[in-house]
């Protein structure tokens, strides 16, 4: 890195304070974490992709791609339940959501069951999404140390301190717009290591020859998920799709952080477009930086010196990086082989995922306290005296955050893989929280307490006692079980029923035929990958 580099990072910056400056006007809670409910359809869209395409999968998932053993472009199997996921959120869950009013989306649990489902759910949200946005950006930092050599701990103040300002004064339009950028430039910076990529290794006919045609099969219809060995059970068609439905329905249904973004919308139309792109754009989006992935994998394996500049900087870090060699691939890449300003660039990409993610949060985290337990205990907060107390708390989650990224340590391989885990035990009860609020009407809160719980403690059983059962399932058991029971017991003790909105259908036939015939199409491409590489 030159004088150009550090350039373009400082302009970088300087930029995002101003956004959150430009955007500091904030009167009311629906202004400051709902940006009004006045943004389009393609700001919140791309502000929803940006927060999906983080930090950890421009830089993780194209070294699964290319470079980890047993990787490859299996990795597209994660993107194949997202439009039937969508599908259901349009017909099942958000429309009423939205029409509730809420900020906080577990609000409405208490709306229709009771206060302890809604503080239970928000306490587990808050803890484990802090915990996860700190692994997030110490695992950035790290590779940033190590391969562009500004220290650990002033990576994390950067781009944390710089996170907390503009989240701090411009709110929901400033985490929005920010998105935006940082989007639109981590998407240049995939297509900035593709072609410079493609052109070290002499062209596209140069690749297509040479790349490890093991890792260009991404659909494996013969793996369950029910392995005693799970490692070689994974990835497979069935579990990534029914697994992966439940996963994202609840992820961008009942996360807040997802879900947030959805309730910022100005109609429903909004949220139909908005749904629609997620669903359409995100498989190609993933499927450009697995391609890319492919790329840099194939020069790792055919330039020595590549291998070589990899090694030195992996055997000069291995305390902090045991086990994520891999990992190093893009970075070292960009280090390596592109020219000074474009470097600043891809640097600026990498900055750009850790801080859209960690505004995501700081936003919603900010937004769950004020809803679910300032508020809650004292509706008759006044609006300036809210929107002050929403900054308090996003400066606090912020610190939050860079605290757990700072006491991570050495350990955040296992970390990142618990986390991983931890989703997949809470989401599905969470999904299966909202059905049973949403779409049922004899269900009653004792019903859905005990239906939540039995799906935590089944999940948590699987996790302990039962490592066969691939852990991406556990987003479906834990989700039936939580109906079933919540039903189940409602039947069995009678109490009082708070009624719920009238479910509310938005999607039209032709919405999900589309959304089905999508589904269809990127599976089908993909089954078809081995012959357009081999070709």
């Amino acid at each position: 890195m030159n004088y150009i580099d550090y350039t373009v990072i400082v302009f970088y910056l300087i930029i995002f304070l101003g956004i959150g400056f430009l955007f500091r006007e904030n009167k009311t809670s629906k202004d400051y974490f709902l940006g009004g409910r006045s943004i389009g359809w393609f700001p919140l869209s791309l502000s929803t992709m940006a927060t999906q395409l983080s930090a950890i999968s421009f830089i993780s998932a194209p070294a699964f791609v290319g470079l980890k053993d047993g990787g490859g472009l299996q990795w597209l199997t994660y993107e194949f339940a997202v439009p039937l996921a969508m599908a259901f959120l349009m017909i099942a869950l958000i429309p009423t959501l939205y029409k509730s009013g809420v900020v906080s989306v577990y609000e409405y649990l208490e709306k229709r069951f009771d206060s302890s489902s809604r503080l239970l759910i928000s306490i587990v949200f808050q803890i484990s999404r802090s915990v996860a946005t700190g692994v997030m950006v110490y695992t950035m930092a790290l590779i940033l140390q190590a391969t562009v050599g500004v220290d650990f701990w002033i990576s994390i103040l950067i781009i944390g301190l710089i996170t907390l300002i503009y989240s701090f004064q411009g709110g929901m339009k400033a985490v929005i717009w920010g998105d935006v950028i940082q989007m639109i430039i981590l998407f240049l910076g995939i297509i900035m290591c593709l072609f410079f990529g493609l052109n070290e290794l002499g062209g596209l006919d140069n690749f297509l020859t040479q790349v490890d045609k093991d890792r260009i099969t991404a659909v494996d219809f013969g793996k369950w998920g029910f392995s005693n060995n799970n490692n070689d059970d994974e990835f497979g068609f069935w579990p990534m799709v029914i697994g992966g439905f439940f996963l994202y329905a609840s992820y961008y249904g009942t996360d807040q952080t997802q879900s947030q973004r959805l309730l910022s919308s100005k109609n429903m139309g909004t949220i139909k477009k908005l749904l629609f792109a997620n669903a359409l754009f995100r498989f190609p989006i993933t499927l450009t930086y697995c391609i890319m992935g492919l790329i840099l994998g194939t020069l790792f394996f055919q330039d020595i010196s590549f291998q070589n500049s990899l090694n030195e900087v992996y055997s000069n870090n291995i305390a902090s990086l045991e086990g994520k060699k891999a990992d190093l691939m893009v970075p070292v890449f960009i280090t390596n082989y592109l020219p000074n300003g474009m470097i600043g660039v891809l640097i600026v990409a990498i900055m750009s995922a850790a801080m859209s993610s960690l505004s995501s949060t700081i936003n919603s985290l900010s937004a769950v306290t004020m809803e679910d337990f300032v508020k809650r205990f004292n509706p008759t907060i006044s609006d300036k005296r809210y929107v002050l107390n929403s900054r308090i708390f996003s400066l606090f989650w912020g610190s939050v955050c860079l605290f757990f990224a700072f006491l991570t340590g050495n350990i955040e391989g296992t970390v990142i893989e618990v986390i991983n885990k931890i989703g997949s035990v809470f989401y599905g009860p969470m999904l299966g929280a909202f059905i049973l609020a949403i779409m049922t009407k004899k269900t009653h809160a004792l019903g859905a307490n005990i239906g939540i719980i039995s799906g935590v403690i089944l999940n948590i059983y699987l996790w302990l006692y039962v490592p066969s059962i691939f852990w991406f399932w556990w987003n479906a058991i834990g989700c039936f079980v939580t109906v079933l029971i919540g039903i189940l017991v409602s039947k069995l003790i009678k109490r009082k029923i708070t009624e719920s909105l009238e479910l509310t259908y938005y999607a039209s036939k032709k919405d999900i035929a589309l959304l089905f015939i999508y589904f269809s199409f990127i599976v089908g491409l993909s089954i078809y990958f081995p012959n357009l590489f081999s070709g």
